[in-house]
């Protein structure tokens, strides 16, 4: 549909007119002429204080705890919080982009302080030398994400070793990320560390470009409720791997595998890379399985190389899908 652009109509060619104006807004007072500018990029939400910059609003914060408001806007930014508790919050989300930039040679955001959350965030083009660049590097703490968009990038969240950490993402989306570029192993949507435990809900994983969707080494991993879409994936590998074996739930996701793979033979994998956690109890059920139109191929739901007493419930699996094997 065509729209006309309607043109600004011409001032009025009255007498004293200018001079009407001037006295115009020489009557609003200071303080509404003030509150006409442009809102900082990132505001304090505990002081008012606005920043230009992120890393200020972060060390303005410190050791304490506090909520960066960030207003719409694309920024060529990163930040490195290293202590407290802080919450990365887009005034509008889906609005605050975070591209390109890496602190570090690392993420847009590393985090080594006490806990950390952000919602409604979208980082993307994070690329760096050793391909690990991520939108969210997590070295210590916990951290909660919401609502945020991961694309375009080497890796969403990457996570260090630290068996204490929880990794909660809800409601997020990562779209056309991982590798198998240079020689350290390939990046994935998600890669956790060893850590406590992973929890992913409501979140979907699509267009992966090499790797795994979601590899852990979590001690527990839960996986409910989201959508992995590989139909326009290449070169990529599992939905799920579980390299480190892990309790926990995978239930109620719609997994859907393309063409393009540089593995196709499992869905979901336990302990592929050695039984460091145990898997006993491992709960899989309620998802939905299958290859992608036009793909004709067999394959295998989950593989297992735990040994452990996986519990496999119902699951709707599509033709050419093997419920599990041992491996």
């Amino acid at each position: 549909m065509e729209h006309t652009v309607r043109k600004p109509l011409a001032r009025p060619s009255i007498p004293g007119f200018a001079v009407l104006g001037a006295l115009a807004i020489a009557a609003i007072p200071a303080s509404a002429l003030m509150a006409q500018a442009p809102a900082p990029a990132f505001t304090v939400m505990e002081t008012g204080q606005g920043y230009s910059n992120l890393q200020d609003a972060v060390d303005a914060i410190g050791a304490g705890q506090g909520r960066i408001a960030i207003a719409p806007g694309r920024y060529a930014q990163c930040a490195v919080q290293t202590e407290g508790r802080i919450a990365y919050l887009a005034a509008e989300p889906g609005t605050a982009v975070f591209d390109g930039v890496a602190c570090e040679g690392k993420a847009a955001l590393v985090l080594r302080g006490q806990g950390a959350e952000v919602s409604g965030v979208i980082f993307q083009n994070i690329r760096v030398s050793d391909y690990n660049g991520a939108g969210i590097r997590l070295e210590e703490g916990d951290l909660m994400v919401a609502e945020s968009w991961f694309r375009d990038s080497q890796q969403g969240i990457l996570t260090a070793h630290d068996n204490s950490t929880r990794l909660v993402v809800d409601r997020s989306t990562f779209t056309r990320l991982g590798t198998c570029e240079g020689g350290g192993g390939c990046a994935h949507s998600i890669y956790t560390g060893e850590i406590g435990h992973l929890r992913v809900t409501r979140s979907r994983f699509e267009e992966g470009r090499g790797g795994h969707y979601v590899k852990s080494r979590a001690a527990r991993v839960d996986v409910a409720s989201s959508s992995f879409d590989d139909v326009r994936g290449r070169g990529t590998n599992y939905m799920i791997d579980l390299s480190d074996g892990a309790t926990g739930q995978i239930s109620n996701n719609w997994f859907v595998q393309g063409q393009d793979k540089e593995n196709y033979s499992a869905f979901i994998t336990v302990a592929p890379e050695g039984r460091v956690n145990p898997s006993d109890g491992l709960a899989i059920l309620g998802n939905d399985a299958r290859l992608a139109p036009g793909v004709s191929r067999n394959t295998v739901f989950v593989a297992d190389w735990s040994g452990d007493n996986i519990d496999i419930g119902e699951n709707s699996l599509g033709t050419g899908l093997a419920r599990y094997e041992r491996r």
